[in-house]
C-alpha cells in the first residue's frame, strides 16, 4: 500500500441502539433477576464502545490493525469499526503558516530578510500519516528550504546602471515570484500528500546591515535619473529658445552671446531654487 484508501465502516447509529441495548438491558437483569449471566452482556458492551468514532466535516480517520493499514474514513458521521483498530484523527481542513523572516543571499549576494504565507492542506492521508515522520514539521522545514532557495534564485531588485537588467526581481515580479514558490513547494509537499492551496511573499526587505546604504542608493539612482530628464527638456527649451529668436529676428545674436544666453538659461532651468533676476538698466555691452 502506497497511497490513500477509502473505508467504509458499519453504521454507528445502529450500533449504538444494540450498545444501549445490551449495556442497559444487562443491568437490568443483573439487578432485577440477580443472574450473573448478564455480567457477560456488560462486558461484551463495554468492548463494543472502543468501536464507535465520530467523522466531523473536513476531518478524517486513519485506521490501523495492529501495524496494518485499514483505510482512511472521510465520509460525515457516526460508525462503528473494529474495536481493535487504531483510529488516528487526521483534520483535512485548509491551514495557514506564516513562517520566519529568513536572513538569506539573493541572486546578488545581497542579504534579504524574506518570509512566506502559505496555505495547504493534507489530500492523502497515508502519506500524510506513514511517508514522513510529522507531516506538520515537514511543511515547515520544507517552506522554509524552499524560501531560502527561492531567494537565490533573483535578485532583490534591478541595478540598471551596472549593467543588471533582470527581467524577474523578488521586488517587482510578485506574480511571478509566488507561481515559482508554489511550484517548488508542491514537489517537495508531494512526498508528504500535502496540497498547496497558496504561496506568495509576506514580508520582504534588505537587511539591517546593508537597509541603510541600498536606502541611498536607490535615492541617488533617483536622483540622477531626475537630474537626467531636466538637462533633456532644458536643453530643447534652450534650443527653442534661440531659434524663436532667430526666426522672428527679435534681437541678433553673436556666438559670444549665444553662450552667454544659453548658460544662463541652463542655470535658471536646471538649478534646484528659483534664479534671482538682475535688470541690465544700461546697453548690452555694460
Amino acid at each position: 500500500m502506497t497511497q490513500e484508501k477509502s473505508s467504509s465502516p458499519s453504521n454507528g447509529y445502529f450500533m449504538l441502539f444494540i450498545f444501549i441495548i445490551l449495556f442497559f438491558g444487562s443491568i437490568f437483569g443483573l439487578i432485577a433477576l440477580k443472574t450473573t449471566w448478564f455480567i457477560l452482556g456488560i462486558v461484551l458492551a463495554i468492548f463494543l464502545a472502543p468501536g464507535f468514532i465520530l467523522v466531523n466535516p473536513n476531518e478524517s480517520r486513519v485506521l490501523l490493525l495492529f501495524g496494518d493499514y485499514r483505510g482512511t474514513v472521510k465520509k460525515n458521521g457516526l460508525f462503528w469499526t473494529n474495536p481493535f483498530y487504531t483510529k488516528k484523527k487526521i483534520s483535512l481542513r485548509a491551514r495557514n503558516f506564516d513562517s520566519e523572516r529568513l536572513k538569506v543571499n539573493d541572486k546578488l549576494g545581497n542579504p534579504v530578510m524574506i518570509s512566506t504565507i502559505l496555505v495547504w492542506r493534507v489530500r492523502d492521508t497515508y502519506r500524510a500519516s506513514f511517508d514522513v515522520d510529522n507531516f506538520e514539521n515537514f511543511v515547515i522545514v520544507q517552506t522554509d528550504a524552499a524560501v531560502r532557495k527561492l531567494a537565490s534564485m533573483y535578485p532583490y531588485d534591478n541595478f540598471a546602471d551596472e549593467g543588471l537588467d533582470e527581467d524577474i526581481t523578488l521586488r517587482s515580479s510578485m506574480n511571478e515570484v509566488s507561481d515559482a514558490l508554489e511550484k517548488e513547494l508542491e514537489e517537495r509537499l508531494e512526498i508528504a500528500g500535502i496540497e498547496v492551496l497558496e504561496a506568495r511573499i509576506g514580508y520582504l526587505a534588505y537587511a539591517n546591515e546593508i537597509a541603510s546604504a541600498m536606502l541611498k542608493r536607490q535615492q541617488a539612482t533617483a536622483i540622477v535619473a531626475a537630474r537626467h530628464k531636466i538637462v533633456e527638456g532644458a536643453v530643447s527649451m534652450v534650443e527653442m529658445a534661440l531659434d524663436e529668436l532667430g526666426k522672428k529676428e527679435i534681437v541678433h545674436l553673436d556666438e559670444e552671446r549665444r553662450a552667454a544666453m544659453v548658460s544662463n538659461l541652463m542655470v535658471i532651468l536646471c538649478g534646484d531654487k528659483d534664479a534671482s533676476p538682475v535688470v541690465n538698466a544700461g546697453t548690452l555691452n555694460h
